[in-house]
């Protein structure tokens, strides 16, 4: 057999259900995988690249499942405050003044944030989101985006990043085979009428793409809904006829056992964002109930405004420990499971599974390697438990996307490092000055 890319002598984590291999191998051709197993059962392939990766492991690419990546030049501002009083006080008017360079920027920041730390995949809503999308084409990175529509009391707003959001899934839904796919976005049930809310599931009906959406975040939206419909935010929806296992509802922190019933019969993906709900006192996600009841659920950073980074490894340590400290219990969530929520988990919330998620010959070659040569992650009794406890962002070593090497021995091959951090810091500070 032939490869392009032979990875040689490393421990494999499959995320398939299936144990570690150890001293194992991975052969890549063009995009895919065509080879998982022991490196003796590799003697016969003939490879253009060889990688030796021994004292390595090799695990699926990271998946963060929500996230608005552009907010990296916003890193640090209105620190300690309410979610209320950080949109509205300072991130909005901050946004405000954002031109479509500068989302590009920002995006750029993130990209090469997340190559560096092993995520290979990522939902984003935000706005001039063409830029998003051309800061991942270059950076080579995988993406679900999403151009988020807005209304806010003011239709005509709604009906412009309606539009804008449906035009931009036109353009970008299944760019580059796949690497690139689009969703529509309206904002929350607070910030879109229901009749928004109508219009944007008829549209991605037509569109064949699914729907990205803030749902049941803070206990004030939850509050504010009940009062205005007289039901939940997730009840309003379906009473809208708005779910369905194409929708990705992005945090669900305040939900009732009725909401989480409506979510497993309906089919919704959730991102659970641990950091920043605890970060701004949003509370615990009731994660690992949804997960019993067969509720898809990926791990997610939400923006590196509020959280304040975009490393997966970091997320996903929090997850498994905040529903530790939810349920009392300190089986909950164990590493495996965790693990797979971070792998697996945020493909199928993504409707990617078929694709990427886990190692395994057919599917896409989005993969990562850990030096596990560090004094933290000594000894390795159990390299999962290494990886979810002890890894940091930093640990990534070599990161694959779609069959091609976007970072190698912590090398960068698609971005310039240095140019990036230039810019974006520029970007940054013109904003904040103005």
């Amino acid at each position: 057999m032939d490869a392009d890319i032979l990875i040689r002598g490393c421990i494999i984590l499959p995320m398939n259900g299936t144990g570690p291999i150890m001293d194992g191998a991975i052969a890549i051709k063009g995009r895919s995988i065509v080879y998982v197993g022991k490196a003796s059962g590799a003697e016969g392939i003939h490879a253009e690249r060889l990688i030796d990766a021994k004292g390595m492991a090799a695990m699926p690419g990271l998946v963060n499942t929500h996230t608005h990546i552009p907010m990296t030049i916003f890193r640090g501002i209105a620190e300690d405050r309410t979610l209320e009083s950080w949109l509205k006080e300072t991130i909005w008017p901050l946004e405000a003044k954002l031109t479509e360079d500068d989302v590009y920027y920002g995006a750029l920041l993130g990209c090469l944030e997340m190559i560096k730390s092993g995520t290979t995949c990522f939902a984003d809503m935000y706005f001039f989101e063409d830029a998003v999308a051309r800061a991942v084409a270059e950076s080579g990175l995988r993406a679900v985006l999403s151009w988020g529509i807005i209304e806010a009391g003011v239709a005509e707003v709604g009906k412009v990043t309606l539009q804008n959001s449906v035009e931009f899934s036109e353009r970008w839904n299944g760019f580059d085979e796949g690497r690139i796919h689009a969703r529509l976005a309206p904002h929350s049930v607070y910030t879109c009428s229901p009749e928004l809310l109508s219009e944007v599931r008829s549209q991605a009906n037509r569109l064949g793409v699914g729907i990205h959406i803030h749902l049941s975040e803070s206990r004030w939206e939850v509050e504010q809904t009940t009062r205005k419909y007289g039901v939940t935010p997730v009840e309003h929806l379906e009473k809208l006829g708005f779910l369905g296992p194409d929708v990705l509802a992005a945090h669900c922190v305040h939900l009732t056992d009725g909401d989480m019933r409506i979510l497993a019969r309906r089919g919704v993906k959730v991102a659970y964002n641990p950091t920043c709900n605890a970060k701004l006192g949003m509370g615990i996600a009731r994660v690992w109930e949804m997960h019993r009841m067969g509720v898809d659920v990926g791990i997610a950073t939400d923006g590196p405004a509020s959280n304040n980074t975009l490393d997966m490894l970091e997320c996903t340590k929090i997850a498994s420990i905040l529903q530790k400290v939810r349920y009392g219990d300190p089986t909950v969530m164990p590493v495996e499971a965790a693990l797979r929520m971070a792998t697996l988990g945020g493909a199928k919330v993504l409707g990617l599974e078929r694709q990427i998620g886990t190692l395994e010959p057919g599917k896409r070659a989005d993969l990562i390697l850990i030096d596990l040569r560090k004094p933290h992650l000594t000894p390795n009794h159990n390299t999962a438990a290494n990886i979810l406890y002890s890894a940091r962002g930093s640990d990534v070593d070599t990161v694959i996307v779609d069959g091609k090497i976007l970072m190698e021995g912590r090398q960068v091959k698609t971005l310039s490092e240095e140019e990036v951090v230039e810019k974006a810091r520029d970007t940054a500070h013109k904003i904040v000055q103005e």
